[in-house]
Parts: C-alpha cells; sequence; structure tokens
C-alpha cells in the first residue's frame, strides 16, 4: 500500500475543532478515493460512502430540502441498512461534481455539526464547462450553489518524487542524510548519490499516477507500466469528449496533443500555431484553461521583470505549458523513449524532460510556476520565491555553464538576484552565489508560507493612553 501525505493532512483536518466538510480536489487517478476510504476506515466506526460517479439513484436524497435530516430519510430510503452514528459518522461523497446539489449540502452537515464529511472531485473546475451541460445542469439538479466558507478545500497530487522513494522502499533515514547534505551544501556520499540517480530515472519514465507505480512496483517491466500509463490517459481523453461541446471537445484534445511539441522548442513558448497552422488564441484559451482545471496541465508564466512579487509581475499571455506529471509526458511520447531515460542515450529533448521534471517537483509542491525570458535571448528556466528573494532555478540536463544565469549574476544591480540554483547531473557544490545541486533534491527546495509570520503583539492600552495623554490641555 503506497505512503501518501495527504494521509497526514486528513488527519490534521480531523483534530481541528468545529472543522468545516473537507473537500479534496485532484486529477483523476491521483488516488484520492483509495487514499480517503483507507483514512475513514482507520479513523471512524461507521463510514457512509457514495460514488456519484456510478450511483445515479443517489442524487435524489440531495435534491429539495437540503436540511442533514430530510437528506438522511432519503439516503436510508435508498440504502436499506445504513447507519448514522452521530460522532462516529464519516461521509465520503465520491466524485462529487456528478452532484452539485450534494457540494451544496455541505453547509447544511457544517451547521449540523454530527457528522464529518470528506468529497472528492476529479474534475470540479470543469462540470458544466460546456454550454449543453450547464443547460442539463440547471434542468435536472436545479440551483445549487457552493457553499463558500462552509467547506475546507485540499489539493491532492500523484505521488511526488519523495512518496516514490517510500514505494521503492527508501527509508526516512535516508533521505534525512540528503537534506543534511542539501542543507549544509555538502556532498552526497558516492554509493547513495548513484542509487538516487537512477531512482531518478525511474520516477521520470514512470511518473507518480498510483496505478502506474503500483503495475511498476508489481513487473518492473516498461510495456507494462506503458500500458498503464496510456489507459489513463484514454481516460482524460474520455473526459475531454464528455465535458465539452461541439469544437471543444477536438480543441482540447489538440491543446493536449501538441504539448510534447511545445516542449521541443528551443523557445518552449506556447505557440497556438504548433497545434495547427493558423490557429489563434480566441479559438483555444478556454481549451488550455480546462485542460489546467482539470489537473493535467500547469502553465509557467513568463515575468517582466526578475523581482517579487512573481505574479504580479507575469504576463498573462505569455507561458509555457508542462504536464502535471511527469509520466504522463513520457507516455505521450515514442515508444522506446523511457529505456532511452534509463541509459541516458536521448539527445536535445533531454532538456525538455527534465525542465518538465524541475515543473512536477514544484507543482506537487502547491507552487505557481514561473520563469523569466527576454527578447535578447536571456532565459531562466524557471523563478521561485526562496529566502525572501527572486531566485532563479536553473535545469541542466547536462553539465556546463548557463550564459542566461551567469549574465543575471553577475548584473545584481540590474537584475536584483543575488543567488540562484542550478540542478543537474552532478553532486553539490557551491561557485560563490550559485549552488550546484543533483536533480534529485528538487523536492527538497523550502518555500515560505504566510501563515509562518510571527506578528509581535501590539499594546493598544499604551497607544490609547499616549494619545490621551498628548491631547490633554
Amino acid at each position: 500500500m503506497l505512503k501518501r501525505k495527504m494521509e497526514e493532512a486528513l488527519l490534521q483536518w480531523k483534530n481541528t475543532p468545529d472543522h468545516n466538510p473537507l473537500v479534496i480536489m485532484g486529477i483523476r487517478q491521483c488516488g484520492k478515493t483509495f487514499t480517503v476510504q483507507q483514512f475513514a476506515k482507520r479513523n471512524y466506526s461507521n463510514v457512509v460512502y457514495i460514488d456519484f460517479a456510478l450511483e445515479q439513484d443517489k442524487y435524489i436524497a440531495f435534491t429539495g430540502n437540503k436540511d442533514v435530516e430530510n437528506i438522511l430519510t432519503n439516503l436510508s430510503s435508498i440504502m436499506p441498512g445504513v447507519k448514522f452514528i452521530p460522532g462516529r459518522t464519516c461521509f465520503i461523497f465520491d466524485e462529487i461534481q456528478e452532484c452539485p446539489d450534494a457540494r451544496t449540502a455541505l453547509k447544511s452537515f457544517k451547521i449540523d455539526g454530527r457528522f464529518d464529511v470528506i468529497a472528492t472531485g476529479s474534475l470540479l473546475g470543469v462540470r458544466g464547462y460546456g454550454e449543453k451541460q450547464k443547460k442539463e445542469q440547471n434542468q435536472h439538479l436545479g440551483k445549487n450553489s457552493i457553499p463558500v466558507g462552509y467547506e475546507t478545500i485540499m489539493k491532492m497530487y500523484p505521488l511526488d518524487f519523495e512518496e516514490f522513494l517510500w514505494a521503492n522502499g527508501i527509508s526516512e533515514k535516508i533521505i534525512d542524510v540528503l537534506h543534511d547534505c542539501f542543507l549544509n551544501e555538502s556532498p552526497v556520499p558516492a554509493g547513495i548519490h548513484y542509487s538516487m540517480t537512477q531512482l531518478l530515472y525511474r520516477y521520470i519514465v514512470v511518473g507518480g499516477l498510483p496505478a502506474v507505480v503500483n503495475t511498476f512496483l508489481e513487473t518492473k517491466h516498461f510495456g507494462q507500466v506503458a500500458a498503464s500509463a496510456k489507459a489513463i490517459i484514454t481516460e482524460y481523453e474520455d473526459d475531454m469528449v464528455k465535458y465539452a461541446d461541439g469544437q471543444n471537445k477536438s480543441n482540447i484534445r489538440e491543446c493536449f496533443e501538441s504539448i510534447p511539441k511545445q516542449l521541443a522548442k528551443e523557445n518552449k513558448k506556447f505557440q497556438y500555431s504548433v497545434i495547427k497552422k493558423g490557429a489563434r488564441a480566441s479559438q483555444y484559451i478556454g481549451s488550455l484553461q480546462w485542460l489546467e482545471d482539470a489537473g493535467i496541465i500547469k502553465r509557467c508564466y513568463n515575468t517582466s521583470i526578475t523581482e517579487l512579487p512573481l505574479e504580479g509581475n507575469s504576463i498573462a499571455d505569455c507561458f509555457k505549458v508542462y504536464v502535471t506529471d511527469i509520466g504522463l509526458l513520457l507516455a505521450m511520447l515514442d515508444a522506446g523513449t523511457r529505456a532511452d531515460v534509463i541509459q541516458g542515450n536521448l539527445l536535445g529533448y533531454k532538456g525538455a524532460i527534465f525542465e518538465n521534471l524541475m515543473a512536477d517537483f514544484l507543482h506537487k509542491r502547491g507552487q505557481n510556476l514561473y520563469y523569466f525570458h527576454k527578447d535578447s535571448g536571456l532565459e531562466l528556466d524557471f523563478l521561485i520565491r526562496h529566502r525572501g528573494e527572486c531566485t532563479p532555478l536553473e535545469v541542466k540536463a547536462k553539465s556546463g555553464k548557463s550564459k542566461s544565469l551567469s549574465s543575471v549574476l553577475n548584473n545584481p544591480q540590474h537584475y536584483h538576484v543575488s543567488h540562484a540554483i542550478k540542478f543537474g547531473n552532478y553532486n553539490i557544490g557551491r561557485e560563490g552565489p550559485l549552488l550546484t545541486v543533483p536533480l534529485y533534491m528538487g523536492f527538497f527546495i523550502d518555500f515560505e508560507d504566510d501563515a509562518d509570520i510571527q506578528l509581535e503583539p501590539i499594546d493598544i492600552d499604551a497607544i490609547n493612553a499616549l494619545a490621551e495623554e498628548m491631547l490633554k490641555p
């Protein structure tokens, strides 16, 4: 059974007093259902599970009056023998996007307070994307709304590299040793460095979708790994047809299928003409949004300057597109590419794969993606907020210096960049402001969170007393 970081997040949610119903969003087949079911079995004596994608007869329980008592009465008539034990029951509403009335009912469950509710949704961002679906939804399901303020939303991703290491039997002690090397900027012992590099190549060709990872662990057969990944891509393509109208069906698929070609270009900026000759942004921008809402792709935005805040300096219509799981990109490439990666036989396209790998690392840490490109040709692969500064991340498929990165670091007065991190096929080292680290350490990058900020208390009484003293005649 695969160990997932989401398990700890679920436990923290359950132990938080007066918690809201939980909605877990994530790409289809990232492990939401299995993880939630295992958590509920271990932490509740009673579990009520409904899969709205397969049990459409349950929709009726949530139509009309959404009072919890009314819903329980309706469910008991549809599910004979089901129990609702206050304080000990967890409801699991799987694929809740298929029943918007159930999402609306989360407010009632929060107010009622007797039961915990965990909902999952693979396509919450795209349900009702086409006009046809919106009309059908209004006709058959009635009015419904998202219960803002009455639900907690978490995002779940396919396995990240650390979870992949756990699945392959790498102990926490080894990961702690690696983390200490990263923090202290000390070289990784040769034997561990070699093994981690080989495991990274396996992660590249397998990715983090649980079904594909399990296939790899059980068979170690790349042919079966490829078949498992292809089956999931087919499922995604079926969703593209199911949740879009008319021309959008083919547009979404054409956008998706163009990604390997987009990444093959030296300048990897997304170009609509690569999708189809004469294609325009107006035809395909909605299709890109669909793919991003479904969790399949992530846009990486160019910034106008190398300064914080990155989002504030991003350029809305200038971006690259990466696949959110590196294994999906490999599944979209030629048969035999996996063997090329493992054996080190890739030539020019290796850079595209390594860049998408870094996008995978960053996205699965919940980070938005940014890069920097100027018409002069100067380009930095990724920009992040790191230790309070705008920090470039350079990804090299082979060792060697980056002219763009050197130019930026040599001109801090112009670019306002004082340090950078370069990832590649080498051990840890430092050259002045440039830290070089093995590519497999990408998941160690630490990010700042506003929640970590501790404010000093302000003595309001003292301020008021001072004001009164100053106002005395």
